[in-house]
């Protein structure tokens, strides 16, 4: 295939960088699997919603939201060590409050104003209590949070009908 933008498939028998397949059960998969073209894509994450590329509004990145979440989930462990001895069901409890109500009343919780996010509905406004109890419940389920669209928004972002942008 002289084409670039054309998929090359993979061999079994070896990966993409020569390294040989010790798994008979990999062997299989790869033959079916196809390199990607190496043409860089001309759509960048949130475009198809209107997004601006970069800056304030553009969609936020992984990085961004996994160091607002350890902050969150640190400030609620430190309450829970404080009233509760470090409970795990009362550290989720005091989480999935915090989400709830910080991202339904102002649109962030303390963990993203901290890395200058905020979660606003598809069309800019706030979630709202209804769609950020949704979008914590799917959170503290941890799936639907480790599972994203092309848009880079998570699984609980895309059910409940949000999205973490730069502020």
């Amino acid at each position: 295939m002289d084409d670039p933008r054309v998929c090359t498939e993979v061999t079994a028998g070896e990966l993409p960088s020569g390294i040989p397949i010790v798994s008979s059960m990999l062997t299989g998969r790869l033959d079916r699997l196809k390199r990607m073209p190496t043409e860089p894509s001309k759509q960048y994450p949130g475009e198809s919603l209107g997004r601006p590329e970069s800056g304030p509004g553009s969609v936020a990145g992984f990085g961004r939201r996994l160091v607002g979440l350890m902050i969150d989930w640190a400030m609620c462990l430190v309450i829970s060590l404080a009233f509760f001895s470090g409970n795990a069901l009362a550290t989720l409890a005091i989480f999935v409050v915090e989400q709830t109500v910080l991202v339904g009343v102002v649109g962030f919780a303390v963990g993203h104003r901290c890395v200058g996010t905020a979660v606003c509905r598809l069309d800019g406004s706030r979630p709202g209590f209804a769609r950020a109890a949704l979008r914590t419940v799917l959170l503290a389920f941890v799936v639907p949070a480790i599972v994203f669209d092309e848009n880079s928004r998570a699984g609980h972002d895309v059910i409940s009908g949000t999205i973490v942008v730069r502020r």
